[in-house]
């Protein structure tokens, strides 16, 4: 997977955020706020699981696809900087927690 297509879209994302068009899905979910985005994110993942629960390779690209974008909308809307999610997966790469945050207790 290629990062610069989702740093490309994550950029766009912001512009909607900072510039907001008519008639934008992104603009009109930014507006409703946090509650509303993080109820997409939850009703996406609910969708990803139930694709790949019927293992179609379709579906499950599909909303793996859109679970990813409102993800970036959210990283967006709260003004998380592009680069954070990329340095985190490989930071998590290289101390070796197979992609896992380590909690301290």
């Amino acid at each position: 997977m290629s990062w610069h297509f989702i740093d490309e879209l994550y950029r766009i994302i912001e512009e909607r955020r900072d510039k907001p068009i008519n008639g934008s899905y992104t603009c009109k979910l930014m507006s409703e706020g946090l509650e509303a985005i993080l109820d997409k994110i939850l009703e996406e993942c609910l969708e990803l699981i139930e694709a790949a629960y019927r293992y179609s390779e379709r579906d499950t690209v599909s909303e793996a696809s859109d679970l990813i974008y409102h993800v970036l909308v959210l990283a967006a809307f709260m003004k998380i900087q592009s680069s954070k999610i990329p340095e985190e997966l490989i930071r998590r790469r290289l101390l070796g927690h197979g992609g896992r945050s380590v909690q301290s207790e």
